[in-house]
């Protein structure tokens, strides 16, 4: 018997509540985020659909990591026929433990996904201690 299926649901996007005014008139957004763990690091895939990687800003401030992504050029000079995607910058703060080694955090942008490797400290990664015999 196959596994029960799941039943597709559209998840609509939530709209960021920001601190600041903002000077651009679009919507932010928060972005969709998979978090896994290795035994090194922590992995993270942001979603950001329509964001170049020159226009992502990562700041990392007191624990806390900042990402913003800003939408540029999106249907410039282009007149919509059927909009079903809100188009809008994206925001997301995140804070971080101690066990993470900030100075060695790296960032990669494919096909509107943010990737950033957190590297755990060295006291933070799982190891296996060797019994010898005496």
């Amino acid at each position: 018997m196959m596994a029960a299926e799941k039943e597709l649901q559209v998840k609509e996007k939530q709209q960021a509540q920001q601190q600041a005014e903002s000077t651009r008139d679009i919507p932010v957004y928060i972005p969709d985020v998979d978090i896994y763990e290795t035994q090194d690091a922590l992995v993270m895939l942001v979603d950001m659909p329509g964001v170049a990687p020159q226009d992502v800003n990562i700041d990392l401030k007191d624990d806390t990591l900042t990402i913003r992504g800003t939408v540029s050029d999106y249907g410039l000079g282009e007149t919509p026929v059927l909009m079903e995607y809100g188009v809008g910058d994206y925001f997301r703060e995140f804070t971080l433990g101690h066990y993470i080694d900030q100075s060695k955090i790296e960032a990669t942008m494919k096909d509107g996904v943010l990737k950033l490797v957190l590297p755990k400290v060295d006291r933070a990664k799982a190891r296996k201690i060797e019994v010898k015999a005496e």
